[in-house]
């Protein structure tokens, strides 16, 4: 079994070390691609065995799919794994079982992914157990050119393993606050380019998007009233999902990651909307960079 495992690094310090220790239980072949961290994440990842690539951030799916151009041929399989998340123990021996035996007709395998917010993990609120695309043939799989909630693509047969990839940020409160509001002006983006057209990549491969969790968010999700439609889908998360089951945490992070976020996203996508209407001389690319910061 020939695997080679990518992971997508900046100032991870806290995560990397336990991230490389988990991936090591399978193979040895780790390369953490790194955005120029301003921490020990590239030495920590030296000196535990990982090689070191270093490139200019643009978004995941640009640094991911430049990190695929750098990996040599010669491996047959590609994990990967982002540098805060760490395979569990049962998946790492599903994976030395499994994958040596995989039919030739194989080419993606989806591995389940489980969230520890605050120190507990989320078992209720459709966020547990969620399948991710992660492990693939070398030259079968390539990341969705967006700037959020961006997939790896497999034309081929795909299958699934039964076992955990942790999702586990050891950073704040108010980092993950930070983080989610950096990624709502992605969100956002990809929302003001269903009407603008500002990213003809992305609408292309829009048009080849089979995924039913896209689809619903595209056609049917984005199609509810702004404001409203982050309230009901907190309800139905928290509710409907049973997210109430998770206690605290759970409120926080379904609060947190299905209202305000979603929130966030719509205040930010009207801000634009209103501007270009009352400045008709200003483009929507123009208006994406004044507002949320994202230069075309």
């Amino acid at each position: 079994m020939n695997l080679v495992a990518i992971v997508l690094a900046y100032n991870e310090e806290k995560h990397i070390v336990r991230c490389i220790n988990s991936i090591k239980k399978i193979t040895n072949n780790i390369v953490v691609v790194d955005c120029f961290s301003t921490d020990e994440t590239v030495t920590l990842a030296k000196n535990n065995g990982a090689a070191v690539l270093q490139n200019e951030w643009v978004n995941h799916s640009v640094q991911f799919n430049w990190a695929l151009k750098k990996i040599n041929q010669k491996y047959d399989w590609i994990i990967r794994v982002d540098a805060d998340e760490y395979l569990t123990c049962d998946l790492c021996a599903e994976i030395n079982t499994k994958l040596p035996n995989i039919s030739k007709s194989v080419s993606g395998i989806y591995l389940r992914r489980n969230i520890i917010f605050q120190n507990s993990l989320l078992r209720y609120g459709g966020v547990s157990n969620l399948p991710v695309l992660r492990l693939f043939r070398n030259g079968e799989g390539i990341c969705e050119d967006r700037w959020m909630d961006e997939h790896i693509n497999i034309k081929g047969r795909k299958i699934y393993f039964s076992n955990d990839l942790i999702d586990h940020n050891l950073n704040s409160l108010e980092w993950w606050i930070d983080k989610h509001n950096q990624y709502s002006n992605k969100e956002a983006l990809e929302i003001l380019d269903l009407k603008y057209d500002i990213l003809l990549r992305n609408r292309q491969n829009r048009k080849h998007n089979s995924r039913p969790k896209s689809w619903i968010k595209e056609r049917v999700f984005i199609k509810l009233p702004h404001g409203y439609r982050s309230l009901l889908y907190f309800i139905y998360r928290y509710i409907i999902l049973f997210g109430f089951l998770d206690g605290r945490s759970g409120f926080a992070f379904h609060f947190l990651q299905g209202f305000w976020y979603r929130y966030l996203v719509d205040a930010k996508v009207d801000e634009v909307n209103r501007y270009l209407n009352q400045h008709k001389n200003f483009s929507a690319n123009q208006a994406v960079k004044k507002f949320l910061n994202i230069e075309l």
